[in-house]
């Protein structure tokens, strides 16, 4: 059953896209944690990190080479930004499409919150 990103890449569900070609789409996540908050994720539905294999290894290198023209294109390039990619469900996966998250727009602070 395709995810939503998946849907989302069809153009079945609609989605602030900011980037797409043929590899990658990139588009504003609908919940933000700061000022910019872009999903970028491969074309191809790979559910985790975990199940990629040797054959997206230049889909998963361009999902970087995107985030960086993203992050130009929306400004925060220079002021510097975070990207994260989570595995599973103690990693923080929702959607199981594997995703990089870019965010900035403002100091970001710790990685991760002390506990």
């Amino acid at each position: 059953m395709p995810t939503i990103f998946s849907k989302i890449v069809a153009g079945e569900i609609p989605a602030d896209i900011v980037y797409q070609d043929e590899r990658v789409t990139a588009f504003k996540d609908i919940h933000p944690l700061a000022p910019v908050h872009i999903l970028i994720i491969p074309n191809k539905e790979i559910a985790t990190v975990d199940d990629v294999s040797p054959e997206d290894e230049a889909t998963l290198g361009h999902l970087f080479v995107v985030a960086k023209e993203v992050a130009r294109k929306l400004g925060i390039a220079e002021s510097g930004y975070r990207l994260i990619i989570n595995c599973k469900g103690d990693g923080g996966q929702e959607v199981f499409h594997m995703h990089m998250h870019l965010l900035g727009g403002k100091k970001l602070g710790s990685m991760l919150a002390k506990s």
